[in-house]
Formats: C-alpha cells, structure tokens, sequence
C-alpha cells in the first residue's frame, strides 16, 4: 500500500521504531497534497488534516508491506482512518492513503507546525 506520510512518520527515526523496519525511511519520496492542511488533532501534539480548497500539505510517499503497515496502524490508533487521496509526486499523480482523523476531532483554527 502506498501511504501520504505529513507529520511524525516524516522523522526516519520515528517511522524507523514504529514500523519496525529501520530501512523504511530510505523509500519515502517527497510528495504534496493540494486541497488540505495540517492542523492539531484536538487535545493532542499530533496532526491531522482538514480539507482547505486554499491549501496544500508537503510530505511523503511511502510504499508500505502488511507488517509495517499493521504496525503504523497501530502507532496511528482509532483516532485515525486511512483515507484516499491523490498526491502529486516528481513523476505525477499518485493514489495514496493517510491517517485523517474526523473533521471533529481537529483543532481547524490551529495549524501543526
């Protein structure tokens, strides 16, 4: 499966120690995602994304395997569902998915950094 990474899983020590696989990092390739922005999952210092015509979110592609995808999914928790997306890469469009959390859930007023 292929994953938009944008916010913790960016850091290759992180995605590293939660996916289990200390190579992963070395296949992400970057990637931008029109339409959305990153804000605070409420009560939480992580991202989420909401939908913003406006905005864009910079991040990463990421061809994940069932062991490390069941790993990040567990790392992302229920506050979290994977969503399909487009993003646009160096060699295009590519159809991805993310962990977005329900519109509710976010702090829309407040951006993650």
């Amino acid at each position: 499966m292929i994953l938009f990474l944008y916010g913790t899983l960016l850091d290759p020590d992180v995605l590293a120690r939660m996916s289990g696989e200390p190579a992963l990092a070395r296949r992400l390739r970057p990637a931008r995602l029109a339409g959305w922005r990153r804000v605070f999952l409420r009560g939480t210092p992580y991202p989420t994304l909401v939908e913003d015509a406006a905005a864009a979110v910079e991040g990463a592609v990421l061809r994940a395997g069932p062991a490390a995808l069941a790993r990040l999914s567990d790392y992302e928790g229920s506050a979290y569902a994977l969503t399909p997306l487009i993003v646009q890469t160096a060699r295009g469009p590519v159809r991805a998915q993310a962990w977005i959390a329900p519109p509710w859930r976010a702090e829309a007023d407040r951006d993650w950094p």
